[in-house]
C-alpha cells in the first residue's frame, strides 16, 4: 500500500520526494524539559536516522526541538512527515514520561514543518540550528551545548 499525502489536524504537511524538511515541535504548554529528557529526545531523533530519514541536524532546546531531515523510502514509498513526527514524538514522550515518573502529554499535537526550497540550503538551516542555543543564552559556543547534533567541537 503506497503512502499518501494527507492533511493532519489544522496545518497541512507538504512533502516533496528527495527534499529536506525543516521541522519544529514544541512541548505541551511550553513545559521545560530537564536535562535527562533532552538527552532522551536527542537519542530518539538519532535512532530514526538511517531508518525513516537522513538526519542533517537537530537541537533539543528546553521547550522545543528543531530538526532538518530528508525522508527515506521503502517498498511503500517515502516515509511521510506525519509518520516521522509520530514516531519521534511518540517514542520520546513514552521514554520521557517513564524517566520522569509521570503520565500525560509531552508534545503539542501539531508541529511546524517546511520543505526547503531550491534556493535554500541545508547548511543555512544547520547554521540556524547550531546558533539556537547561543541565541537563547544557553551556551557561548555550539560545542558547549549537549543536545545538539551534529556535535560541534570547539577550536583550541
Amino acid at each position: 500500500m503506497l503512502r499518501k499525502y494527507e492533511y493532519r489536524r489544522r496545518l497541512p504537511h507538504y512533502q516533496s520526494d528527495f527534499k529536506a524538511i525543516f521541522t519544529t515541535f514544541t512541548t505541551y504548554q511550553r513545559m521545560i524539559l530537564p536535562d535527562c529528557a533532552r538527552t532522551i529526545c536527542l537519542d530518539v531523533c538519532l535512532q530514526g536516522n538511517g531508518k525513516r530519514f537522513t538526519l542533517h541536524g537537530a537541537v533539543v532546546m528546553p521547550d522545543h526541538v528543531h530538526m532538518v531531515f530528508t525522508p527515506l523510502f521503502d517498498e511503500n514509498g517515502f516515509f511521510s512527515v506525519a509518520e516521522i513526527m509520530q514516531a519521534t514524538k511518540g517514542a520520546s514522550a513514552h521514554r520521557i514520561n517513564r524517566a520522569l515518573g509521570r503520565k500525560g502529554t509531552v508534545w503539542q499535537q501539531e508541529s511546524f514543518d517546511r520543505v526547503l526550497r531550491r534556493e535554500e540550503r541545508i547548511g543555512d538551516k544547520l547554521d540556524y540550528i547550531l546558533a539556537n542555543p547561543m541565541r537563547a543564552g544557553l551556551a557561548k559556543a555550539p560545542g558547549e551545548y549537549l543536545w545538539l547534533w551534529p556535535r560541534v567541537t570547539q577550536s583550541a
